[in-house]
């Protein structure tokens, strides 16, 4: 009897803590969430050069050529400031 006892005791405390983290999980990941919907967006030359700063950091990386970021940073820039 006392064995099942403890069988019991560590059966429910392990699912306690395991609904517990999963609702802080949860929590945490709402949080996240709200707070990036209700950030300010970013007036369009701060994400221009949000997109410069990423497409240099690639092309130290040697993920793409220059002449690639060149061209996609032209294409973006159309669509994000309007010019085209």
């Amino acid at each position: 009897m006392h064995r099942n006892a403890v069988r019991y005791v560590t059966r429910t405390t392990s699912a306690a803590a395991g609904a517990v983290a999963t609702a802080a999980t949860s929590v945490a990941a709402a949080a996240i969430a709200a707070s990036i919907i209700f950030s300010p967006v970013p007036d369009a030359s701060a994400r221009m050069d949000g997109v410069s700063e990423d497409l240099l950091r690639a092309v130290q990386l040697n993920q793409i050529t220059e002449e690639q970021a060149v061209k996609f940073e032209a294409r973006l820039a159309g669509r994000i400031l309007g010019d085209a």
